[in-house]
């Protein structure tokens, strides 16, 4: 299936329902469960071709733009967030403190944004309650059939909502902090990779790192309140 994109107003999107899940943090054994509110979600993560487009990083682009975005921080997918939503005519969520760049969100706008940690897990399980929605080989690209690299976003089986790469392939930022009292401004991603090992590929794995990190087997997923 191809998702190329024409027109930024054209950027498919999935209705994800409300609904509740329970989160978990296994170093500190606490579990916790959250409300979720409809909102929209990208079938697919954001493509290099996309990304290099609104942030006019042509240069950057290389010879397949159909694989999702690579090497972005937490704050370069905020960044483009915003820019897209201008350039789509949408309120941008995100204000940027140009000084010390903190970020605050403001829930009202509708402009696309990154997924809270519970509407991803929320949306990867896609009404399901084990650790994976499918048979990794099947829905996901990870260390053992991706030949060391990111694959072309949307060729796996999706889950029943029809989200794609949901697993696998590459880590996706969330917005969430993940513990400011002990990480500071440290940032939460989700979903495993094409480098990490079938263990890591699952609905309830946490991963975190600064909004300045960056790394070959890390991007993002859109989303967009309703």
């Amino acid at each position: 299936m191809s998702y190329a994109w024409r027109q930024q107003a054209e950027y498919p999107m999935v209705n994800i329902p409300a609904g509740e899940v329970q989160l978990r943090d296994d170093r500190i054994k606490k579990l916790w469960t959250e409300r979720i509110e409809a909102f929209q979600l990208a079938p697919i993560p954001v493509t290099k071709a996309l990304f290099c487009s609104i942030m006019h990083q042509e240069d950057r682009l290389g010879e397949d733009g159909k694989v999702p975005v690579t090497e972005v921080s937490w704050q370069d997918a905020i960044a483009f967030c915003n820019l897209f939503s201008r350039q789509s005519g949408l309120q941008e969520c995100y204000t940027v403190n140009p000084v010390d760049n903190t970020v605050v969100w403001n829930r009202e706008l509708n402009g696309f944004r990154l997924p809270t940690e519970a509407e991803w897990q929320f949306a990867c399980r896609a009404g399901t309650d084990g650790y994976r929605y499918g048979e990794l080989q099947d829905i996901a690209w990870y260390q053992e059939n991706s030949e060391g690299k990111v694959q072309e976003a949307g060729r796996k089986e999706p889950n029943a909502w029809g989200l794609y790469d949901m697993l696998g392939n590459v880590w996706e930022w969330c917005w969430d902090v993940y513990d400011a009292n002990v990480y500071g401004t440290y940032r939460i991603f989700r979903g495993g990779s094409w480098a990490e090992e079938a263990r890591g590929c699952g609905a309830t794995c946490r991963r975190r790192s600064h909004p300045t990190f960056y790394i070959d087997d890390l991007g993002f997923r859109l989303a967009r309140s309703l």
